[in-house]
């Protein structure tokens, strides 16, 4: 144990002495910084230009919709071409888009419906980016540090969540909103730049998963772009393991998008009685409890199995929905979403290493992708079933989320191919 603890720190920052990963760190944090520094920008563009909540409703639709719509095809892209070369070029269009509203708001000639047709082309170049940035790590360390990398990538990405919004924010006010696109563009020219000097393997030749029983795809390079999608949905449909982890991401993507929305924002004003800065507090808990959890799971290492830390994962999210919906107390509720948070955070790194590692490089992207799309799609759901619950009472709410995360961790106990995950 003490030669465990002792190798931790090394660990966890073995992959940072190689110049790609390092390349790699910064330029994904940069263009997560960026997307976060984009939401800001494109808000209080519209709010300026319009006034309406409305027109800002329609321009967070056209980015988010064409992102979900074409995240498939940038998953099925990216396991045919190269990553590397996707997010270069992702990079710098969305720099060339910032950096043309930014002159148009400055020059005092844009509209709105030139910034919803910026919103929509940056979610459909956002889309072949997303991908990309998590299929590329194999090709970038060996399987042997994927952890640790993961666990470093995933703790930059999540502190570019926090610090892009903050961060864009602080710019308008000492600015103006124009400003904070050209500044944006800037962000996401240098990440660019970054992942354009990579090196990567090459991509190993295929073999079959012996767990499996699951080779790479029947879909060949030669055929078309919807026949490659399809294999790479029947690919991850047909091993069990890979449909639980699925089934469990979206069970997470669930409980984050209403359960940390809407559900924080009601118990922040009734139960807690705390206001705003309870709600602040809140989320500030479970994005620090995740980065802490990110790190520790890269700094333990190995190879535990996978599945018993999903059921865990999904077990311990429940009991943590049904104690925030009894709990009174703003510390009790803050230390709750804390460890909730660290969960999270711990089985994310060693669930997107298992993925990485098992799956084949010539689908990979695919099944990510798939990953994504079905959290896109949970968000909107979960957001009006919470919303609808909340209004019978708060307990309800969180009642009904606990549930169903008991009743997904039963069903990873149930299967025996599951449990087995290493």
């Amino acid at each position: 144990m003490a030669t465990t603890l002792t190798g931790a720190g090394p660990r966890l920052w073995a992959p940072a002495r190689q110049r790609s990963f390092r390349l790699l760190w910064l330029g994904q944090s940069l263009s997560l910084l960026g997307d976060g520094f984009s939401y800001i920008a494109f808000s209080w563009m519209t709010l300026t230009l319009t006034g309406s909540t409305l027109a800002l409703g329609y321009v967070l639709a056209f980015q988010a919709v064409p992102r979900a719509l074409l995240t498939l095809v940038g998953g099925s892209l990216g396991d045919t071409w190269s990553p590397r070369t996707l997010m270069v070029c992702s990079s710098w269009a969305r720099a060339a888009l910032m950096a043309a509203v930014g002159l148009s708001g400055l020059a005092g000639t844009l509209q709105l419906w030139m910034l919803c047709a910026a919103a929509a082309a940056f979610g459909a170049v956002d889309a072949f980016f997303q991908p990309a940035r998590v299929s590329i790590l194999p090709s970038v360390v060996d399987k042997e540090t994927l952890t640790s990398a993961n666990a470093l990538l995933g703790a930059g990405a999540r502190v570019s969540a926090v610090l892009g919004p903050a961060t864009g924010g602080l710019v308008v006010a000492l600015s103006q909103a124009p400003v904070a696109f050209l500044v944006d563009a800037v962000c996401f020219a240098l990440g660019g730049l970054c992942v354009a000097r990579i090196r990567t393997a090459p991509r190993e030749k295929e073999t079959a998963d012996p767990d499996s029983g699951e080779g790479a795809p029947e879909s060949g390079a030669g055929d078309s772009l919807a026949a490659r999608i399809r294999a790479g949905v029947r690919y991850a449909w047909r091993d069990p393991r890979i449909r639980t982890m699925l089934a469990v991401d979206t069970a997470v993507n669930f409980c984050y998008a209403g359960p940390f929305t809407i559900g924080f924002a009601t118990l922040a004003r009734t139960s807690l009685e705390g206001g705003s800065a309870t709600l602040g507090l809140l989320n500030g808990a479970l994005a620090g409890g995740a980065i802490l959890g990110t790190l520790a799971g890269g700094a333990v290492g190995g190879r535990p199995r996978v599945g018993l830390l999903i059921a865990g994962l999904a077990g311990w999210l429940a009991a943590g929905m049904a104690l925030l919906g009894v709990l009174d107390h703003p510390a009790a509720a803050v230390g709750t979403v804390l460890v909730m948070g660290f969960a999270i955070g711990f089985q994310g790194v060693f669930g997107l290493s298992w993925i990485q590692r098992n799956i084949p490089q010539s689908v990979l992207g695919r099944v990510i992708s798939v990953d994504m799309v079905l959290g896109y799609a949970v968000a909107p759901v979960s957001l009006i079933a919470c919303g609808a619950l909340a209004q019978v009472g708060t307990g309800v709410m969180f009642a009904g989320v606990a549930l169903v995360l008991a009743l997904t961790a039963l069903g990873v106990l149930a299967s025996g191919a599951v449990r087995a995950m290493r």
